[in-house]
């Protein structure tokens, strides 16, 4: 039981940073090569990696799909320590609306044509995005946002990320600490209540058997009563 129930734990774990990873944001340190636009057909797997098409516009299993192609700066440990050396990283560029995740993104022309601007100036950007890319599935990040800096060297801090989580840990360790009062003061009362009424039943059930059993044996001869 103990070994299912840290099987359970481990998963939730899993899942809740799988999530977590995928939507929160996550910049990196790029140089726009160029942009383009191509026509997409979804898959039923690939199709919820995607958000809705531009705000105003209907939702089709077929539509242009706007990409920033980027020279991105490799890093080790998620982020946190920049690489010499750089990767190709393709980015889609699509409104977010009012669904899932909640970025209300409806700018995506506007940010294509401030990419293709920063692609003719061949400098060092800033790119916020969430998602992943998986290539043998043909899912891109998204990006949100585009600003230049000075080098590939800067350094962002993920303040976002930062009060989030110490956000997140602030309520789970709340609200914990008041499941435990409230189950001290009102669901462990109920419990003890219960297993009192339930001893009290047991003790009845052995009472009346225990009559039963002593009226069977008056009619049983005296050699056979137990």
């Amino acid at each position: 039981m103990n070994r299912l129930r840290m099987i359970f734990r481990v998963t939730v774990f899993v899942i809740v940073g799988l999530l977590l990873h995928y939507v929160l944001p996550q910049h990196d340190i790029v140089r726009i090569t160029s942009t383009e636009v191509i026509r997409t057909d979804f898959s039923g797997f690939n199709r919820f990696f995607y958000a809705q098409a531009d705000s105003g516009n209907v939702d089709q299993p077929t539509r242009d799909l706007r990409l920033i192609n980027t020279d991105k700066r490799e890093t080790f440990l998620l982020g946190f320590i920049p690489r010499d050396s750089t990767e190709v990283m393709v980015y889609r560029n699509e409104d977010t609306g009012w669904i899932w995740p909640p970025y209300f993104k409806f700018d995506s022309s506007d940010l294509q044509a401030e990419a293709a601007s920063a692609a003719k100036e061949d400098g060092w950007h800033v790119m916020t995005h969430y998602g992943w890319r998986i290539r043998w599935a043909s899912i891109y990040p998204n990006a949100i946002d585009i600003r230049p800096v000075e080098g590939p060297d800067v350094r962002v801090i993920p303040w976002f990320n930062i009060f989030f989580f110490t956000f997140l840990i602030i309520a789970i360790v709340t609200i914990r600490a008041m499941w435990r009062q409230f189950r001290e003061r009102k669901v462990d009362p109920l419990l003890d209540q219960a297993g009192d009424k339930f001893d009290e039943v047991q003790a009845g059930v052995a009472e009346r058997r225990s009559g039963v059993r002593k009226w069977m044996n008056t009619w049983r001869k005296p050699e056979n009563r137990k």
